[in-house]
């Protein structure tokens, strides 16, 4: 057998290699999560507890991976693509950001204490302290 003869993995140049079904499986399930997560946002912008951005962070990562297009709609966006951007280039969080996720998570605290009682809202405490000291060091 000669070298003309073997067969190889290699492409000739300027063609495309097809996409193997693990890589599209991948490709899928990256694609599947993303649209989830523009879901769980679009739910997030009605609903005053739950939020919009992390989801769309979420989405632009999986669609990083899986459909390029639609993480620059996302980045293009009018309202969230400015958010999305200065997330991605700086991980950085706007004032208003800050302010809105720290006082709804010290809403939350107060609630679960009136609520369920203040021994109860020790666990939620320690978590957004946790959380809300990440989010207050991160840049504006």
């Amino acid at each position: 057998m000669n070298d003309g003869d073997r067969a190889t993995n290699e492409s000739p140049p300027g063609r495309d290699v097809p996409e193997t079904r693990r890589a599209r499986l991948r490709r899928h399930l990256w694609m599947a999560c993303g649209i989830l997560s523009v879901a769980l946002g679009a739910i997030g912008a009605f609903v005053p507890v739950m939020p919009t951005t992390i989801f769309l962070i979420i989405a632009l990562f999986c669609f990083a991976r899986s459909h390029p297009e639609w993480e620059q709609r996302l980045l293009d966006h009018p309202r969230h693509g400015p958010t999305l951007r200065a997330w991605r280039e700086r991980r950085a969080i706007p004032r208003a950001g800050k302010v809105g996720a720290l006082g709804t998570m010290a809403l939350s605290v107060a609630a679960t204490g009136l609520l369920a009682g203040w021994k109860w809202a020790l666990i939620p405490l320690g978590v957004m302290a946790t959380v809300g000291l990440w989010i207050a060091t991160r840049p504006e």
